[in-house]
């Protein structure tokens, strides 16, 4: 078994896909057991049944369709109307529109490239240091995955049976407290550069305004219809899709209709992986389930971990460690099943171990060794691995006290909640 074992983890290291990886393992264990091997197709096409699985290929699609069009650049410009007069207010550009980009096409990399190429000449250009500047842009990709409409919240959700509305709605203020400490902390460093980047002018944000017109209701009516409770999020997530291919394919015509079977192409391969993942996984862990292996972590974590500020300790420095390892998608579907019921067992609501979780991964695509933004960051700015670690370093310490402060202070995850 441990030989077993042992060889599945050097196939995955190998790069040997992790579907095939998890639905391995899970035959093997079934194998061992009296479970017929059927139960895992069983659990692979049982998942068609969830309706709210419907939200995660639209909201995908939706976002390579945003990532296509020049989406980024409007977003850009309106946010720089509005604060590029502040000192320091390019940077926190950087920092709402990254959050909000990313929120939307639920995909941290996606925004490092998108806006990146954007951000990273103009803040060299008004006067940051590029240092700064490649850890700003690099940090701030990670951002806005704790908002709506969030594809890990909503895989989250699946996984651990938790109200995905309650998710979104619990993901507000932690989403906004770490967009606030890095925005706090950009002002901080450059509070000496008093050279905005522009002047105030009604002018330029009425164009900007009018340049974005089509784009702008999208988060309020998307969002405040989910926060709100008006449409559930597969409903939201069809008025997403279609608004945006409306949009950005007969009035801004920035994606001409030849390019749409190559981008569903794009978009439905991400989803097939993940739904894959998932499907596999949830396999693995009926095996996991009938195996009592939760059970047995209970019994080993409790013995050597009493209380519950330990657990919340160890459990945030684990899921640093598995967020620079694994992709975010992949490490739901694997981790939350086995510390949940642990999680449980000292207290911890399973709605803030959500905002816990994704908030950690969040951090842990800037970590070394093998932090998955890093090497994007790296690759597209033409910059070695280790000044980007370099550069990103002050901003994970940041963001990691952010990140302290939702994992203790339950209320900020759970007050808009009513838990």
């Amino acid at each position: 078994m441990i030989l077993t074992g042992l060889v599945l983890i050097v196939l995955a290291l190998m790069g040997a896909p992790l579907f095939a990886v998890i639905g391995a393992s899970a035959l093997l264990g079934f194998a061992r057991s009296d479970i017929p091997l059927t139960a895992v197709p069983i659990e692979i096409f049982g998942i068609a049944e969830t309706p709210i699985l419907l939200a995660i290929p639209l909201f995908t699609f939706a976002g390579y369709l945003l990532s296509e069009s020049r989406a980024a650049a409007r977003l850009v410009r309106l946010s720089s109307a509005l604060l590029g007069w502040l000192p320091g207010g390019l940077a926190m550009v950087a920092v709402a529109t990254c959050s909000l980009f990313t929120a939307f096409t639920g995909g941290s990399g996606v925004t490092i490239i998108a806006i990146g190429a954007l951000l990273y000449p103009a803040l060299v250009q008004s006067g940051y240091k590029e240092g700064f500047t490649l850890g700003l842009v690099t940090s701030s990709g990670s951002l806005g995955l704790l908002f709506a409409p969030s594809l890990p919240l909503i895989i989250y959700g699946i996984v651990a049976e938790v109200s995905i509305d309650e998710l979104f709605v619990a993901g507000i203020l932690p989403g906004t407290l770490m967009m606030l400490v890095l925005a706090a902390y950009c002002l901080w460093m450059n509070r000496s550069n008093r050279r905005p980047i522009s002047d105030f002018s009604w002018r330029e944000v009425g164009q900007a305004a009018r340049e974005s017109i089509w784009e702008l209701p999208l988060p309020f009516v998307v969002l405040g219809g989910i926060y709100s409770g008006l449409v559930a999020v597969s409903e939201a997530a069809a008025v997403t899709v279609v608004y945006v291919l409306v949009v950005e394919t007969l009035i801004y015509r920035e994606i001409p209709l030849r390019k749409l079977p190559g981008i569903v192409r794009d978009s439905m391969v991400l989803v097939g992986g993940i739904l894959l993942i998932l499907g596999i996984s949830l396999a693995s862990t009926n095996y996991m389930i009938d195996a009592q292996v939760p059970q047995m972590l209970i019994e080993l974590v409790t013995r050597y971990i009493s209380s519950q500020t330990t657990f919340l300790l160890l459990l945030v420095g684990f899921l640093m460690v598995i967020g620079c390892i694994l992709h975010i998608y992949s490490a739901l579907v694997l981790v939350v099943p086995l510390i949940l019921p642990v999680a449980a067992q000292y207290g911890v609501d399973p709605v803030h171990l959500g905002i816990i979780f994704v908030a950690t991964m969040e951090l842990g695509y800037l970590l070394p060794p093998i932090g998955l933004n890093l090497y994007i960051s790296s690759y597209r700015f033409e910059q070695p691995v280790l000044t980007v670690c370099a550069a990103t370093f002050p901003f994970v310490l940041i963001l990691l006290v952010a990140v302290l402060l939702i994992t203790f202070v339950s209320p900020l995850s759970l007050a808009l909640t009513g838990r």
